[in-house]
């Protein structure tokens, strides 16, 4: 993909490289199972993905995911919230037309009256204006070197561990990046 978030060439056949966006008032909300199965589908990730409400309910969360997307970010992800912790990250998606659209995902567990996690809820918002552009060259960096290990399992945590020397490098985690990108810090 370009720095704008349009497709690679390379990943063409199954995108449009058009970009949806979301309303800077929208908020796209979904609610999983701990399999990462949607259970709640607002009107908003109705539209925005292109699915209906029957595409989406019982189907994998990743039915959206975009291929140009790190892996390691999504292992980041499932790791902070199987730990119980929210997070946010931003998040380039796929409709099911092939445009794709980016998101401000904070995703939270779930919990039951006993504190035990039943499941995961996310909100998702438009990017701050410059946000894409700043986290765009580091994802494709990430793909790149997900791309070249062979062993997928290997290929994720690599590119966590390299997400993670990233940010440190400039002082920042995945959390804080959000933030200030979002200019709320």
């Amino acid at each position: 993909m370009s720095a704008t978030g349009t497709p690679s060439p390379a990943r063409a056949r199954t995108l449009t490289g058009q970009e949806r966006l979301l309303g800077r008032d929208e908020i796209i909300v979904s609610k999983t199972d701990l399999a990462g199965r949607i259970t709640y589908a607002n009107r908003v990730f109705q539209r925005i993905s292109g699915y209906s409400e029957a595409e989406l309910l019982g189907a994998p969360h990743s039915l959206v995911r975009h291929p140009d997307m790190p892996r390691g970010v999504f292992q980041l992800l499932w790791d902070t919230i199987e730990a119980g912790e929210e997070i946010f990250a931003y998040v380039i998606n796929r409709a099911k037309n092939g445009d794709h659209y980016w998101v401000l995902a904070h995703v939270t567990p779930t919990l039951d009256a006993h504190g035990q996690t039943v499941g995961y809820h996310s909100n998702r918002r438009a990017p701050a204006p410059g946000a894409v552009a700043a986290v765009w060259p580091i994802y494709r960096e990430l793909c790149a070197l997900e791309q070249r290990i062979p062993e997928r399992k290997e290929a994720m945590a690599r590119s966590r561990a390299h997400l993670a020397e990233v940010l440190a490098s400039k002082g920042l985690d995945v959390q804080r990046l959000a933030f200030v990108l979002q200019g709320t810090q």
